[in-house]
């Protein structure tokens, strides 16, 4: 081969050479020598929101408040609505781990049993993700069987402790207004919500009791239920729904027999929630009671839900126990920031009603009235 020849094959290798590519870039302020990248990630928590059942007027309320501090902290989150089936929201659980679900909060729909929320928490735990149950009571034994489990809600007995109070006080001042037959003696109708519910328990008993001693404190008869068949002492949503429609079909079928005609007419309505005490004004007012320039039966419920302050404000009802739902969805929030950070569960609530040698935390409740 001439030297020309070879000259040219040599100036031809050098340009191959230089356009064969670019050298590997500089590391930057994003990535490792290695490729790695060091930027903050996005949250990879992935909540699933189990809701016993949207209907209900109070839990939607939560809801609300919920998707509101979520959507706010960029957190990605699921709900679920098991629409008052426990069976349903067991399978949900189950789907939504499998999909990758890495904290479940449940609002359970069994609670006459521990059975329902202890297999969600088994289930948490065989996944080793977190799980906070809330507003439906669980078995202490249910949080205590797992390190990442927790409750908040309430404390059942004094929602109808402070009914009680309310009772009695409303009663005491209005007295001979209420007795529509001047018996000394005012009849009463109670709604319960569901058989086995510890709120339900608790308001249908102590609303009673409570007023029942400040009313023969005061000089007055106790509380008498207004069917002497009863004895119980109280009607129970059959469906566990705590509706308004099932307590307005009571009202409706009770007015029926008991009235200001056959002077035995119901004078006071005590509600486990406000949903029931709206469906019983819903009944009262189709008899001509609780509107304006009418008599007034009294009613009172829980929750304080914006439907019933309204009917409170209006005079159509007379109070109710506020269950605070912003300050439930805040301290959900509190504990999924916790875990979003990889914090404990139960971090940073020193300053929280926790229940001593368990998970647990207790939103308080407030009273409501027009007054």
């Amino acid at each position: 081969m001439n030297k020309k020849i070879l000259a040219m094959l040599l100036a031809l290798v050098m340009i191959l050479a230089a356009c064969g590519g670019s050298p590997e870039p500089a590391p930057t302020d994003e990535t490792t020598d290695t490729g790695e990248d060091t930027r903050t990630p996005a949250s990879d928590l992935n909540v699933g929101v189990f809701y016993y059942d949207y209907s209900d007027v109070y839990i939607s309320t939560v809801r609300a408040e919920l998707d509101k501090l979520l959507d706010a902290e960029g957190i990605n989150y699921t709900n679920y609505d098991a629409a008052n089936t426990q069976p349903t929201q067991t399978d949900q659980v189950t789907s939504a781990i499998t999909a990758g679900t890495n904290l479940l909060v449940v609002n359970v729909v069994e609670t006459s049993s521990a059975d329902a929320a202890q297999g969600i928490a088994d289930q948490a735990k065989l996944a080793d993700i977190p799980v906070i149950f809330f507003n439906r009571e669980v078995a202490d034994e249910v949080i205590q069987s797992y390190d990442k489990a927790a409750f908040i809600g309430t404390n059942a007995p004094e929602a109808g402790h402070m009914q009680g109070e309310m009772i009695a006080e409303y009663l005491l001042a209005n007295y001979d207004a209420v007795d529509l037959n001047g018996d000394g003696t005012i009849s009463y109708v109670m709604f319960k919500g569901q058989e086995g519910n510890a709120e339900a328990e608790a308001r249908t008993q102590f609303a009673v009791e409570d007023a029942d001693k400040l009313l023969t404190e005061g000089g007055k008869n106790a509380l008498e239920f207004y069917d002497s068949n009863n004895a119980q002492k109280y009607l129970v949503d059959t469906a566990g729904a705590w509706s308004a429609q099932a307590s307005q079909d009571y009202m409706q079928t009770i007015l029926s027999t008991y009235s200001e005609a056959n002077n035995n007419m119901v004078e006071l309505v005590i509600a486990n929630n406000d949903g029931m005490a709206e469906g019983a004004i819903a009944a009262l007012q189709n008899a001509g009671y609780n509107r304006e320039g009418a008599t007034v039966i009294p009613v009172f419920g829980v929750d304080a839900t914006e439907t019933a302050v309204a009917k409170i404000d209006a005079g159509e009802m007379i109070g109710s126990i506020k269950q605070d739902n912003v300050g439930m969805a805040e301290t959900i929030n509190a504990l999924i920031k916790n875990v979003n950070s990889g914090s404990e569960l139960m971090a940073n609530t020193e300053s929280y009603n926790v229940d001593e040698g368990v998970a647990k935390i207790r939103v308080p409740y407030s009273k409501y009235t027009a007054n």
